[in-house]
């Protein structure tokens, strides 16, 4: 038999595939109506363990793990539809409507914002992007800016998420996972590192380097370039410059950004440092309230998943079926829950999409636990 038959015969089972597809779906709708009508939960674990067993079994063991994974994603479609049919508004759902209905339409110009740093840090950059006249308070570290937010010192807080270069900023992960808070809005900042020094410190002199851990990071291949120099993490690429300026002992620099070459006086001995020119690091803007601004059409939240195969798969099958694209998937241990995770989603889809609706009426059932993080759109 050649190609041409066997594609004859394949393209035959296809069709006969897709009817009894649209078959079993029809029943499912008609499963759905009675689910509502008597008051029956969609998800019903032990009926799905007992099907999946029987369609395995009769598949044979070949091809046993094949129709189990074909059968899961026949009940995640399943489910999809049937929650679709129950057109049931999840208090969560009712929560974001009324969120969109009450945030003003024009964002916020002049509000009290928290920044973790000193004067001339990135965030105070990204914070005076994304609002135009900002009134800054500034936090030792990112966990002084969760707290100005829930206490209600601050409006809005700024936070950096991850950089391009050296990943995610983990510290702002579990924060994440302990603190309440909203995100509206994100900005994606262009990061030049550029070495700092008293003005007349030649490179040759140069015997420590203060700056972020995550600067020293996006900076490697300069550094593995100096001889006998310690690099020392501080808490901010603004407070290393301002640790130099104020410094009384020679060979210090700071790697940080050119404005703080004005702000405290200090020379740029190198600029543009990082290992790659297309260096961005990525802001989130969070705030106490759930605010949803129009034209957000991004998406984040945390889940805790069960611990066990095929948890993870069963949400990212349910993502595709609605056809929600994941640009960001980050796990973080829970603290004192030994080996579960938190996962942590960006997902792109307009709040006035339909798929929107349908996963916000659906994340109950993908989870153990779940935190919706808010509806944004992202500043350029």
């Amino acid at each position: 038999m050649d190609l041409k038959e066997l594609r004859g015969q394949m393209d035959q089972i296809d069709d006969d595939l897709v009817k009894l597809f649209c078959r079993r779906m029809d029943v499912a709708a008609q499963i759905a109506d009675y689910k509502k009508e008597h008051n029956l939960p969609i998800l019903m674990p032990t009926r799905e363990r007992e099907k999946l067993q029987d369609v395995a079994e009769k598949a044979g063991p070949e091809m046993a793990n094949y129709t189990r994974v074909l059968y899961s994603m026949l009940f995640e479609l399943s489910r999809s539809y049937q929650s679709k049919r129950a057109d049931t508004l999840t208090p969560l759902y009712q929560q974001i409507t009324k969120a969109m209905e009450n945030t003003p339409r024009l964002f916020p110009q002049a509000p009290m914002v928290a920044c973790q740093g000193v004067e001339g840090a990135y965030s105070q950059i990204a914070c005076e992007k994304i609002f135009k006249s900002p009134f800054i308070l500034y936090f030792k570290n990112f966990e002084g800016v969760f707290n100005a937010i829930e206490q209600g010192l601050c409006q809005y807080g700024i936070l950096p998420l991850e950089n391009s270069t050296a990943g995610s900023v983990k510290k702002v992960y579990d924060l994440m996972i302990q603190h309440n808070f909203s995100i509206v809005r994100t900005f994606r900042l262009k990061v030049d590192h550029n070495l700092l020094v008293k003005p007349g410190t030649k490179l040759s002199e140069i015997k420590e380097i203060y700056s972020h851990e995550q600067a020293i990071g996006q900076c490697s291949e300069f550094l593995q370039g100096l001889a006998n120099v310690n690099v020392i993490p501080v808490a901010n690429t603004a407070v290393a410059a301002e640790m130099v300026s104020k410094s009384d002992r020679g060979g210090v620099a700071a790697i940080s950004s050119r404005n703080c070459a004005e702000l405290y006086n200090l020379e740029c001995l190198a600029s543009s440092i990082q290992d790659k020119g297309n260096n961005r690091t990525r802001f989130i803007c969070i705030s106490k309230n759930l605010e949803i601004y129009p034209g957000s059409d991004k998406t984040s939240i945390m889940m805790v998943l069960p611990h066990r195969p095929g948890s993870l798969y069963k949400v990212l099958a349910r993502l595709y079926t609605l056809g929600i694209n994941v640009t960001k998937l980050e796990s973080r241990p829970i603290p004192d829950r030994d080996f579960e995770f938190m996962f942590y989603f960006d997902l792109e889809t307009s709040i006035y999409s339909e798929e929107f609706v349908q996963l916000m009426c659906e994340l109950d059932e993908l989870c153990e636990e779940f935190k919706y993080l808010g509806s944004y759109c992202e500043v350029v």
